[in-house]
Parts: structure tokens; C-alpha cells; sequence
């Protein structure tokens, strides 16, 4: 055994000291060359770290495309290996993705490709919340803010706060009464994937800096026996999904149809909330969804998995502006 470590060691060594000296696309070849071997015999920890010490190299070295060639390489030994989501393997992967240059393209199919890895040998069906979380807080350093809300909307507990602070930071580029299709952008992901503590979470921060910002905003504070909530006079919407979340914790249907007819004409102005709130009601309150058309695409789509997901409402801008840097459970 040690003999064996020793000449992966010596390997490893030797592919580092190409890459020192510059020259990348021979340790790229060669680290390719000598995985595969490895491969073939099945010696998949030998072909795991070879591949994960080259990638790190070439990665640190500023060579993204080759870099990340070997690491969607880790990924493709990993689910032959048939290894588990385990802490060694994600810590591997994270490492990474963590070496990758700003902007490197070849990120995103390491992302997408860990993520699908992730969701076959771990228990979330979505992917492993870690790794979601890790790839969301990293795109939203870069200013990548549609993969960041991507990411942290199936990440962990921890997933929520950073999620509010890049919509949060987003909308301060917007005008002020739009708070509300912000802080959607949050609290619809977290409701639609049963994450109801991550929802509440998330409108906390948002409503909080909202107030601590804007000293001139009026703010109503309202507490009964079971709850208290800030109601912003002059922003219905916010109130709405404030409301929105206290019917979903309390799961009475009556009170969920009240509260859209309430705010059904506001709701109707904003036009991108429909198929969440469709989505929400059914799932929450037992409220069905009317569905026409073919029975027969309808049963398919259900058993492919067509159609399934609703697109988050779009607030009124669409240029993000970069936040600053700082997933289910």
C-alpha cells in the first residue's frame, strides 16, 4: 500500500512541477492519460486524486479551461466509482470550484455537472444543498445574479440570508416601490420547494434592511395573540407576501382566498406572480390548478417531468448590478 501511495505521490509530484514550469498542455494530456489507466483498472481513488491535484494546479495556475476540464473529468470518475456524496468527495469538488478564475466559462458546466452528480449519490434529489450554497454565495461575488438565486434557493439554512442580501442589494439599483418583486424573488423559490422556514427567513432580512434604509418609510407594526407583522402602508405587494406567509403557517384555505381577492387587483398589475401563486395555492391550501387541454400530454408531461416548475417573477429591471460579497435543509 504504501509503495502504491508513493507512486501516485511521485505522479502527482511530477504533473505539479510541468505545470510550475509552464507547461500546462502536456501535464493536461498526461494527467489524462494516466487517469485513464486508472480508470480502466477500476483504481478509482489513484484516478481521483490525480485528477483533483491537476485540476487545482492548472486552476491556480490561471488555466481555467484545462483546469476545469479535469475537474468535470473528477466529476465523471466520481459516478463511476459509484462513491457516495460523502464530506471527502464534496470537499474535493468545493476545493475546486473555489480554485476557478472569475469569469471562466467552463465554471458553470463544472457547477451544473456536480450539482447532477450530487443529486444521484447524495439523498436531495435537487442536488446536495452544500454544493449549492458554496456555487450561489461564489456567483454572487462575481455579479452572476440569476445563478446565484439559482443555487440558494436549494441551498442550506444558511442560503436564505444571502439570498435576501443579493435581492436586497438588486432592487437598491431599482425604484423604491418595487420592493416587493425583490423580495418575491426569494420567498416564491423557498415556498415552491416546501422550504417554509428559508421563506420567512428571507422576508425578515429583506423587510429589515428595508426599514433600517429607509428611515422616512412609513411602518405599521400590528401583533395579535399568535403573531406580529410590519405593514408598510405604501407598499401593498409587501404586505401581501407578508400575509402570504402567515396563511401558508396556519394552512387554512379560507383565509389564503380572502387574502388574493384582497390583493388580487395589485397582484394582476405586477402579471409574472400567477403561476407561483397557482403553484402555492394548490400546495398549501388544496386550491387545484384547472388544467385543460390533452389528457393524454397532460398525463406524459406528468410522468417526463414536462412543464412542472413555475419562472420566478421578473422585477421591472433586468441589469444586476454586481452584490457584494459575502441552500433545503
Amino acid at each position: 500500500m504504501a509503495s502504491k501511495t508513493s507512486k501516485i505521490q511521485k505522479t502527482i509530484a511530477r504533473q505539479q512541477e510541468k505545470i510550475s514550469e509552464g507547461n500546462y498542455y502536456e501535464a493536461h494530456q498526461q494527467i489524462r492519460t494516466i487517469t485513464a489507466r486508472y480508470v480502466k483498472a477500476s483504481d478509482w481513488d489513484s484516478a481521483i486524486d490525480v485528477l483533483y491535484s491537476g485540476a487545482l494546479a492548472l486552476l491556480k495556475a490561471g488555466q481555467g479551461g484545462s483546469g476545469g476540464d479535469l475537474g468535470c473529468f473528477l466529476v465523471e470518475v466520481l459516478g463511476k466509482s459509484e462513491k457516495g456524496c460523502g464530506t471527502v468527495e464534496k470537499g474535493k469538488l468545493l476545493d475546486v470550484l473555489r480554485a476557478f478564475p472569475k469569469d471562466e466559462p467552463t465554471k458553470k458546466r463544472f457547477v451544473n455537472e456536480m450539482i447532477a452528480w450530487s443529486a444521484k449519490a447524495g439523498e436531495y434529489p435537487n442536488g446536495d444543498p452544500e454544493l449549492h450554497h458554496v456555487a450561489g454565495t461564489l456567483f454572487a461575488e462575481e455579479g452572476d445574479v440569476y445563478d446565484a438565486e439559482r443555487h440558494l434557493a436549494l441551498g442550506t439554512k444558511d442560503s436564505a440570508e444571502q439570498l435576501a442580501k443579493i435581492e436586497y442589494d438588486w432592487y437598491m439599483q431599482d425604484d423604491s416601490h418595487t420592493a416587493a418583486l425583490y423580495a418575491a424573488r426569494a420567498i416564491f423559490p423557498y415556498l415552491l420547494t416546501h422550504n417554509l422556514r428559508s421563506a420567512n427567513k428571507a422576508y425578515l432580512i429583506f423587510t429589515s434592511r428595508l426599514s433600517s434604509t429607509n428611515k422616512s418609510l412609513s411602518v405599521q407594526e400590528v401583533s395579535s395573540t399568535s403573531s406580529d407583522m410590519r405593514v408598510y402602508p405604501s407598499l401593498p405587494l409587501l404586505n401581501f407576501l407578508g400575509l402570504l406567509l402567515l396563511a401558508v403557517q396556519r394552512g387554512t384555505s379560507d383565509l389564503y382566498k380572502q387574502l388574493a381577492k384582497h390583493y388580487a387587483p395589485y397582484v394582476k398589475e405586477v402579471g409574472t406572480w400567477d403561476d407561483a401563486l397557482a403553484q402555492i395555492g394548490e400546495m398549501y391550501f388544496g386550491i387545484r390548478i384547472p388544467r385543460q387541454g390533452n389528457p393524454l400530454f397532460d398525463m406524459m408531461s406528468g410522468m417526463m417531468g414536462f412543464g412542472g416548475g413555475s419562472p420566478k417573477p421578473k422585477p421591472k429591471k433586468v441589469e444586476a448590478p454586481t452584490p457584494p460579497a459575502e441552500g433545503l435543509d
